[in-house]
């Protein structure tokens, strides 16, 4: 049931936290040409977090970091390892990880960031699974988190309502075969790279490029309706390529979490899947897209909404740029 691992990973500890500032649709009325029902028709959004001025990355990451440690019940110094799944990192050099381990007091822990867009969650719990199955790290300390609303243009009506802030978080710890991840995968289509994508702020458009900020590359790009139908095949392939493998029908999740990116997108591969309403979890009517952030701050919101329980059955997908996706089944 778990890849052929004698030992997995399980998830001892969730954490989230949340900007403050909320951003309605009828906040957005009034600096663009948009409406509440048109968003809201179009995406299921109706709110989002914003950092606020003087806030940053960081400060997401070291609050779910240490919300997550503290629900695991585990001291900073026993963790091994950190990993933070952003796309929206603190600065360029050195990696936001790095800058966060003195702040989470993880003083013991070898530290990275990883980058795979909305996706990077999922990717983040399939390397953390594998440093726990080789005996490598005891306690790992998975934080997706993202600051997308900086990297948002605002005069845009397509792509400034979608997207806000936050962070969530994951401690995870060795499990016996038959609990924690029991199947993980993950998929890139680098062809497609140009769906979703900010070209500015790297070598080729770097920062102080008069080109780039003529051209609006500091801000996120998407091709939605070639991205909707890529995500929804994507996503539902995936997830029911690893029901397959394990021998489990639909019918048997007790919950089913997908990147919140947009309600059209999770209805669709919900009802592909066989699906019901009930076994489907959404809450992107309240955070909108918030990339790596978006899985496990849903996971913590299931939580607390008495959703998602010890034991259940649990599947979580994402779909992001890249392109990149990826599944996983978890008896939680």
């Amino acid at each position: 049931m778990n890849d052929g691992y004698r030992t997995t990973a399980r998830i001892a500890g969730l954490g989230r936290f949340l900007p403050e500032k909320i951003v309605t649709n009828h906040d957005l009325e009034k600096i663009v040409d948009t409406s509440d029902e048109w968003i809201t028709s179009r995406t299921g959004i109706k709110e989002r977090r914003v950092v606020a001025e003087g806030e940053g990355l960081l400060d997401l990451v070291v609050r779910a970091g240490k919300a997550a440690l503290d629900d695991a019940g585990v001291e900073a110094e026993a963790v091994d390892l950190l990993i933070v799944a952003t796309a929206t990192p603190e600065q360029p050099i050195p990696a936001t990880s790095a800058i966060a381990q003195p702040q989470l007091g993880v003083v013991n822990a070898a530290c990275f960031d990883l980058s795979a867009a909305c996706s990077g969650f999922t990717y983040s719990l399939n390397v953390a699974r594998q440093f726990i199955a080789t005996g490598a790290a005891h306690n790992i300390l998975v934080i997706g988190a993202e600051c997308l609303t900086r990297y948002t243009d605002w005069s845009d009506r397509k792509t400034c309502v979608l997207f806000g802030d936050g962070a969530g978080a994951a401690l995870l710890q060795p499990a016996d075969a038959g609990e924690g991840i029991l199947h993980i995968d993950w998929r890139t289509d680098g062809t497609l790279a140009d769906f979703i994508s900010m070209p500015g702020g790297g070598s080729r458009f770097p920062p102080n490029s008069r080109e780039s900020i003529d051209q609006g590359f500091p801000f996120i790009k998407m091709r939605g309706n070639e991205t909707f139908k890529v995500a929804v095949r994507a996503m539902t392939e995936l997830s029911l390529d690893l029901l397959k493998r394990a021998g489990v029908q639909p019918a048997d999740l007790d919950l089913f979490i997908p990147h919140q990116a947009n309600q059209r997108i999770i209805q669709a591969v919900g009802k592909r899947m066989g699906l019901s309403g009930e076994q489907v979890y959404s809450n992107v009517h309240q955070f909108g897209n918030t990339s790596a952030a978006s899985i496990p701050m849903a996971m913590v919101g299931a939580v607390e909404e008495g959703r998602l329980k010890r034991g259940d059955l649990l599947m979580l997908t994402a779909f992001g740029g890249g392109l990149t996706w990826g599944s996983a089944l978890i008896r939680f």
